[in-house]
């Protein structure tokens, strides 16, 4: 009797400690969480925002944006985006100039008709530190950052948001960027990989890499045969684009600071023939466009100092600049005096670029984790060719077969791009024209390929007439 009437009592409390448990769960987050950004529309999705720390004994800080899904936030997976540079922002680029639920316009916010949130519980982190709000209070941090320090404090911070959200600890998990974060990315899956034969923490289900850099030499030599295929190089350029001076010979000279007189030559008839009107993140763009595609700037280094002023008011930087948007985002500038897109303390290593992270890649596959990499067909930075290359190679490497024959996929009545697959586990796509920033160019495409890579389904291969 008295072993039952103790057993009814063990479990009574153990009921109600599991029930003040989930009602005390989102507690843990209730700080971060955002009343209403000024300007916001009504919305239906709960945002928070707010600041994980790293490293306690150097107060060094990582500073993130969370928007749940529009609709069942709980059925719906976690998605980590991340920007390149390296040193920029994913919070100014990704979540108030691409795939946000929000994109500023004069004093207000208005709608993104194809945010990513409408799939996905969408985070942004700004990393490393010393990117937008994410700072170190030890400034020497900034000197010499490197991506084996940025991966380490990425899976630190995801760490110890699941604390802060434990309702998401478990849940599916992918890893989606662009640019730089071709190594941002697969570094820090690999750790996560690493990490879950010790204790398993991090549901990966896949990594998507937007025009990425993979590999320093294929990736930026396939920039002259883009430049002469769109006419932009003439036939002679292009030979010596090709033969005296390569693109990446000359980006590594330049960030040794031994810059040769054949490579300078050569890009002054390259830069000169290109033109400084045309972008060369949208080369069918005029320039008259977001100074937001500054978070790749690091990829082009340019001899020119005089700049095109774009024709439009950056609106994200403007935005987040205004003190009423940092109180309500819970963020702080420290040691700077603005926010910025791209970070003004950070001395990132950039011969770093110099490491493939295809390799990586390569072992992410082999781990079964699916990869998407994908392209906007109008980059001349990272061009489309080098990146398809990079896969068809590894493909062969793994000795993958083609699951999906080269082929068009459509978005609605168009066609959003093409695309093949390997094993069914290893996707190439592009997005028709899109630029380097493709949910920025091409947002109704983009969220279609998406949506396909989060359910694990063929990108649409049949043309939907809408009357």
């Amino acid at each position: 009797m008295h072993y039952l009437a103790w057993r009814s009592l063990l479990m009574a409390a153990t009921l109600l400690q599991m029930c003040s448990s989930r009602e005390l769960e989102p507690n843990h987050s209730l700080p971060d969480k955002i009343i209403k950004l000024p300007g916001q529309p009504q919305v239906s999705f709960q945002q928070f925002s707010g600041y994980i720390t790293v490293d306690r004994q150097k107060q060094r800080a990582l500073f993130y944006y969370f928007a749940e899904a529009e609709m069942d936030p709980s059925t719906k997976p976690l998605v980590l985006w991340l920007n390149g540079g390296p040193g920029c922002s994913s919070v100014g680029v990704g979540a108030f100039s691409e795939n946000g639920p929000f994109r500023p316009k004069g004093a207000v916010l208005v709608r993104n008709e194809y945010s990513w949130n409408k799939e996905a519980n969408m985070l942004y982190l700004e990393t490393p530190a010393g990117v937008g709000f994410s700072y170190s209070s030890d400034s020497s941090y900034y000197e010499g950052v490197n991506d084996k320090m940025t991966a380490t404090d990425n899976l630190v911070f995801l760490q110890r948001w699941f604390t802060k959200f434990p309702q998401y600890k478990g849940r599916d998990l992918y890893i989606t960027g662009e640019s730089y974060a071709g190594h941002y990315v697969p570094q820090l899956a690999q750790l996560m990989v690493e990490f879950n034969k010790r204790e398993r923490v991090f549901n990966l289900k896949g990594i998507a890499l937007g025009n990425p850099v993979l590999e320093f030499a294929t990736d930026f030599n396939s920039r002259a045969e883009f430049f002469w295929s769109h006419g932009l190089i003439s036939d002679t350029t292009y030979k010596v684009f090709t033969s005296a001076c390569n693109y990446s010979r000359y980006v590594g000279e330049y960030y040794r600071g031994s810059l040769s007189s054949i490579c300078q030559r050569v890009m002054s008839q390259v830069t000169r023939e290109t033109s400084r009107f045309v972008d060369k993140y949208d080369v069918t763009l005029d320039v008259c466009i977001s100074s937001v595609l500054s978070q790749s700037m690091i990829l082009s280094p340019q001899q020119v100092t005089e700049r095109v002023d774009v024709c439009v008011e950056d609106e994200t930087v403007n935005y987040l600049n205004r003190k009423d948007v940092q109180d309500a985002l819970h963020a702080q500038l420290a040691g700077v005096t603005k926010w910025t897109v791209c970070s003004s303390v950070l001395e990132y290593e950039l011969l770093n670029l110099e490491i493939p992270t295809i390799s990586v890649v390569g072992s992410l596959v082999k781990a079964g984790i699916p990869v998407l990499v994908y392209s906007g067909d109008q980059d001349s930075v990272i061009p489309l060719t080098g990146s398809r290359t990079l896969v068809q190679r590894l493909a062969n490497e793994l000795a993958l077969k083609t699951t999906v024959p080269y082929r068009v996929w459509f978005e609605g009545e168009q066609v959003g791009g093409w695309t093949q697959v390997y094993g069914d586990i290893l996707s190439f796509a592009t997005v028709r024209g899109a630029s380097h920033e493709a949910p920025f160019s091409q947002p109704e495409r983009s969220l279609v390929l998406f949506r396909a890579f989060l359910r694990g389904r063929p990108l649409p291969e049949t043309f939907k007439y809408a009357p």
